[in-house]
């Protein structure tokens, strides 16, 4: 997509323009990453990649963004800007 249409969509509000980015990459400023293993049972990793393709987001991204929800809600002190 040109860039010129990616502006007329987001000036427009014609679509939710998120769906033309590449988020696999992206990442927030300031905020380090550790790697951690977790451990799942079989029905949670098929729960998880059948919502992930229906979103059309990888698996580890989904379970960043409810990981995120469900932390925001309870420690709302730790929220990110």
């Amino acid at each position: 997509m040109k860039a010129k249409n990616f502006e007329k969509q987001f000036d427009d509000n014609q679509v939710d323009i998120i769906d033309n980015l590449d988020t696999s990459t992206a990442k927030r400023p300031h905020q380090p990453h550790k790697r951690v293993n977790v451990d799942f049972p079989l029905w949670m990793v098929e729960s998880l990649d059948k919502e992930a393709a229906h979103l059309g987001v990888t698996r580890q991204s989904i379970i960043k963004v409810w990981l995120a929800e469900r932390l925001e809600k309870t420690t709302p002190s730790h929220s990110s800007p």
